[in-house]
Order: C-alpha cells, then sequence, then structure tokens
C-alpha cells in the first residue's frame, strides 16, 4: 500500500488550486478525514466531488476509497521524529556534510519508497522482461543512471542500450515498435530531448515507462507506467545527489526483479560476466 500522506505532501506544488485546497485540508486532518464519507469532505473544504476525484487521480490514486486506506496506513506508520531534507551552506564542517548528505540520501530513498505501488512496478518489470530492446534514456544526471541501468540488464544477456544525447536518441526512436521498451528517465519530467524522443516512440507505438520526481509531467503522461521519486531537488540546492541515489535504487529494485524472473538463468550469467572479469586481471 502507498503512503497516502507522503503522497499528498510531495505531490501538493503539483496540484491546481483548487486540488491542492482538499490535500491541504487532509493533510490538516488526516485522521477526520478517514471517517467522511467523500459528500462530507466536500462540503467542509467548499468545493465538489469532482475536484477530490481530480485530486486523487493527480496523485496517481485510485479514488477516495484508496486515498483513505492508503492514509489510515500512513497514520499507522508515522514517525514524527523523522528529519527533513539538510541543504549545503558556507563554513560547514566536514562532520555536518557526512551528517547532512548521509540524511538526504537516506530521507530521500525513504520517500520515494512510500511513493511505489506495487502493481506499478511489477507492470514494469514485466514490460521490461518481455521486451526485445530495452532502449534507456536520460541526459545529465539522469544519464549516469541510465548506464547503470544499461550495464546490469546487459550482465544478465538481456539486450539494452542507454542513450545520453539527443541525436542517438532520435535515430535509435524512429526504429522502435511495440515489441520494444523505452524507459525515460528524466527528473523533472519536461526535459526537452526527452519529450522529443518520446513523441517519436509513441508514433511507432512503443512501451514508455518513465522515471520521473513525483507530479504531474510531460513525460509522464507520455508514458504507459510511471515510476516515481521523491521531488525534493526544489527545496534542497544539493538535491541533484539525493534524486540520483533515489533513481537509482528504483532502478536497482527493477533490476532485481528482472533477475528474478528467471533465477537461476540471470545467476548463471551474472556468474560467467563476473569470471570474464576476474580473468582479465
Amino acid at each position: 500500500m502507498v503512503n497516502g500522506l507522503e503522497r499528498l505532501k510531495q505531490g501538493l506544488s503539483s496540484l491546481k488550486p483548487s486540488e491542492k485546497k482538499v490535500a491541504q485540508y487532509i493533510l490538516d486532518h488526516p485522521q477526520l478525514v478517514l471517517d467522511m464519507p467523500i459528500a462530507m469532505l466536500a462540503k467542509n473544504v467548499s468545493t465538489s466531488e469532482a475536484t477530490i476525484i481530480r485530486m486523487c487521480r493527480s496523485l496517481h490514486i485510485n479514488g477516495f476509497k484508496e486515498l483513505k486506506l492508503s492514509i489510515s496506513a500512513s497514520l499507522s506508520n508515522h514517525n514524527d521524529a523523522e528529519e527533513r531534507y539538510r541543504d549545503i551552506s558556507a563554513n560547514t564542517s566536514l562532520t555536518d556534510i557526512i551528517q547532512s548528505v548521509a540524511n538526504n540520501n537516506l530521507h530521500s530513498i525513504k520517500s520515494t519508497l512510500n511513493l511505489m505501488d506495487e502493481k506499478t512496478i511489477k507492470a514494469a518489470v514485466d514490460l521490461i522482461a518481455d521486451a526485445r530492446k530495452v532502449v534507456v534514456i536520460g541526459v545529465g544526471a539522469s544519464a549516469i543512471v541510465a548506464l547503470d541501468f544499461e550495464q546490469k540488464l546487459r550482465r544478465i544477456n538481456k539486450w539494452c542500450e542507454a542513450l545520453t544525447d539527443s541525436h542517438s536518441q532520435l535515430t535509435s526512436a524512429v526504429h522502435l515498435d511495440e515489441q520494444d521498451v523505452v524507459l525515460a528517465i528524466s527528473y523533472s519530467g519536461e526535459t526537452k530531448e526527452i519529450v522529443n524522443t518520446l513523441k517519436l516512440a509513441e508514433k511507432n507505438k512503443v512501451n514508455i515507462i518513465s522515471l520521473t520526481a513525483y507530479g504531474t509531467n510531460t513525460v509522464q503522461k507520455m508514458s504507459s507506467v510511471n515510476l516515481f521519486v521523491s521531488p525534493i531537488e526544489a527545496s534542497i540546492r544539493s538535491g541533484a545527489t539525493a534524486s540520483r541515489i533515489a533513481q537509482l535504487s528504483v532502478i536497482d529494485i527493477l533490476f532485481i526483479g528482472i533477475a528474478s524472473l528467471n533465477y537461476e538463468q540471470s545467476i548463471n550469467y551474472l556468474d560467467k560476466t563476473r569470471e570474464a572479469i576476474n580473468k582479465k586481471h
């Protein structure tokens, strides 16, 4: 079960004003909302039931009932002592830097896990496992994550190519079809090069999986399966480091999920690649 309060909190900034009003009310009164029918919540917030449903959809939650179930799960696991993200500052001691970076990375991973939905992860794993070709696209910091996934899949003999510049992304997308998968990695979900490549992929009916910051964005809208990481970069200047760690954590989950589908074969491939590298040294 996804963490409903975490989704509300992290998706708040991306909601429309009327939807944000509902989300803020729920965050302020989560226990009360659990006992409310949707009509009562609409009345208390001076809005419509349709707005509440739209808010749920914006947060990738299937309706008000699922939202209440996820809020209930959130309250059961809530920890008020959780530390917030800490930003870099001038003249910071090395001790504080170590603690701050570690805290931000741990918080980013935990917040990302709270956004995960097992059904969505399974859908992504199944699509990638069944694909003829897997093309991973990303630029800048996301390119590092794309290359990591390519290296992992190649070790279990899964055809995968990481493309990190606009020309190679576009020329590759032209030749893909419905047998293939594009994994689009873009923290903002608005990276121009990624969006342009996905337009070509859409025309060829390619299966598209997105990995973006949580919320509504162009890349997410163009994808059939949406994976998210915690949206922290807007709040701290050093956020790019923590968001990359969160993206790599999602990549690791996908890889282990894919490898586990054919466990014995995957172990055999991993042993062979390890042996080949060891012989070289």
